[in-house]
């Protein structure tokens, strides 16, 4: 997952995202570089436009607690919807579009 993270970095500070800047990030975080890793995620995004993936990625919004009423008596609490499993395979769907 750091390596999609530094991939995002770069784009968000309009650095190349090559190997030697990946590599790079990654080194600084304290992880260890697994240029294989490195590679496929090079390779993967070089015909990917970050900017309309990220446009057409799913959001998912999680729902915060009710606040108790006035008064402090709380309410029964509605029940709150949760994403379905459809929408976390869209999600993913997303992700896959995103990284190829």
């Amino acid at each position: 997952m750091e390596y999609v993270y530094a991939a995002l970095l770069l784009h968000k500070q309009k650095k190349e995202i090559n190997e030697a800047n990946i590599t790079n990030i990654i080194k600084a975080s304290g992880a260890e570089v697994k240029e294989a890793q490195v590679k496929a995620l090079v390779a993967a995004l070089a015909d990917i436009n970050i900017d309309e993936a990220i446009k057409a990625a799913p959001v998912a919004v999680a729902a915060a607690p009710a606040a108790p009423a006035a008064g402090g008596k709380e309410e029964k609490s509605k029940e709150v919807e949760t994403p379905s499993a459809k929408t976390e395979e869209q999600a993913m769907e997303g992700l896959s579009a995103l990284f190829g």
